[in-house]
């Protein structure tokens, strides 16, 4: 079955939030401070996804959303793949799509931020073409304010 990418769109945000939940445990559950993990329960991505449809583009297989990448300036925030689509190359669909749109954005390089412990995904990356730039904390966003996240940084030229 053809991967096909489209931009998100609001009757897209059930199935991103869903995506987004689910994968999130699975990359960060034990890889980032508790403090982060006790805000973003089930709920908080429902309401974290409709403000977020303009910079999300998804991969479609037949009628159903497998994935989706947020994409910001030069930063890929966020690519998710749903678990019944994990190793079906969506993942690398995505990024590929997202390499894309930071080119179109302007830029020359394409970073990203991965929690230290997410082996899995520095793997797909570094397999991706992405290097690691080295350790840092990154801001996760909350309404009490940032919350450092030990994460490290790829980048890739684009």
């Amino acid at each position: 079955m053809t991967v096909s990418l489209r931009a998100a769109t609001a009757a897209d945000a059930d199935a991103v939030a869903s995506i987004w939940y689910a994968g999130w445990g699975d990359g960060h559950f034990g890889n980032v401070p508790e403090e982060l993990v006790a805000i973003r329960t089930k709920e908080s991505f429902w309401e974290r996804v409709p403000p977020r449809i303009p910079d999300t583009t998804v991969a479609v297989l037949g009628d159903e959303v497998a994935g989706f990448v947020m994409v910001v300036a030069a930063e890929v925030e966020q690519v998710y793949v749903s678990g019944e689509h994990r190793g079906s190359g969506v993942a690398g669909t995505l990024i590929a799509e997202a390499e894309r749109q930071v080119k179109a954005n302007g830029y020359d390089e394409a970073w990203l931020a991965v929690a230290t412990g997410n082996a899995r995904a520095r793997r797909f990356y570094e397999r991706s073409g992405w290097a690691d730039g080295g350790e840092f904390d990154y801001p996760a966003t909350t309404e009490a304010g940032p919350i450092p996240v030990p994460c490290h940084r790829y980048v890739k030229k684009v």
